[in-house]
């Protein structure tokens, strides 16, 4: 009987012993759970807040650089980059595949003569065929008459190509003058309090200081935005231009072959 009680009372202790280590368990994995949940809930608070902090600090920046210089900077930007975006897409529309040209009037004069070039010319976008249409319609008085109209029309067309890019590059010198110009008023400013005051004390020279730093870092990167613009402005309209240069001398090999009977 006391041997019975006795393996009685040991499964007792085994089975609560079973049952607590299952809710330690249990509760253990539901506790890491939860602290994962919330682990990867503050993450995302923390990514949230982050790019929230970052749109809300460059607005403060562009504040406490002064409203009225910082207005003028941002003008200059957009106004930049207008002119930049109408230039790019006006030069993308302007490059024509000119050996494909070329060939195309030297077949159409073959089969059908000056009018039928002139026609292609017409049916074609970009400076090169309106320089091709020019020579062409000079081509019934003599080939001089034909390559002095080329020339002529090949910098009516390089005037087209090159319009209101002056003003970018106005814009890329305008914009860090005007950071400068806040930072000597900023500087001027934090010289006054000083005076003011009677005492040199940093808090009293760290706003302007501030505003002279921060005019000057908005100014250089708007600068820095519209150069890379500039530069690929200013390579495309060389690479139009040779590219022009090189189709009008074709076209005067044309006519003369043409006028010598050789097509």
């Amino acid at each position: 009987m006391k041997r019975s009680l006795s393996i009685l009372f040991m499964a007792v202790v085994m089975m609560l012993g079973l049952s607590t280590t299952a809710n330690a368990s249990t509760t253990a994995t539901t506790t890491s759970a939860i602290t994962t949940i919330i682990s990867q809930d503050d993450d995302a608070s923390a990514n949230v807040t982050e790019e929230i902090t970052f749109h809300q600090e460059l607005k403060k920046r562009f504040i406490e650089g002064g409203p009225v210089f910082m207005s003028f900077v941002l003008i200059c930007l957009i106004l930049g980059l207008a002119i930049a975006i109408e230039r790019i897409i006006y030069l993308n529309l302007s490059t024509t595949n000119s050996k494909k040209l070329a060939a195309q009037v030297e077949d159409a004069l073959k089969s059908g003569g000056v009018e039928a070039a002139k026609e292609v010319c017409r049916n074609t976008k970009g400076p090169v065929a309106s320089i091709y249409y020019q020579g062409l319609d000079r081509a019934d008085e003599s080939v001089e008459a034909a390559e002095k109209a080329v020339v002529a029309y090949g910098g009516v067309q390089m005037g087209q190509l090159e319009k209101n890019v002056s003003w970018v590059s106005l814009f890329i010198a305008l914009a860090p003058m005007l950071g400068f110009m806040g930072t000597v008023l900023g500087m001027i400013d934090a010289f006054d309090n000083i005076q003011s005051a009677g005492a040199m004390e940093p808090a009293l020279v760290a706003g302007g200081i501030k505003v002279a730093l921060l005019t000057t870092v908005f100014g250089l990167i708007v600068a820095i935005i519209l150069q890379i613009f500039y530069n690929y402005i200013v390579a495309k309209i060389d690479s139009i231009v040779n590219d022009m240069e090189d189709a009008s001398i074709t076209l005067i090999d044309i006519l003369v072959d043409y006028k010598n009977g050789k097509l």
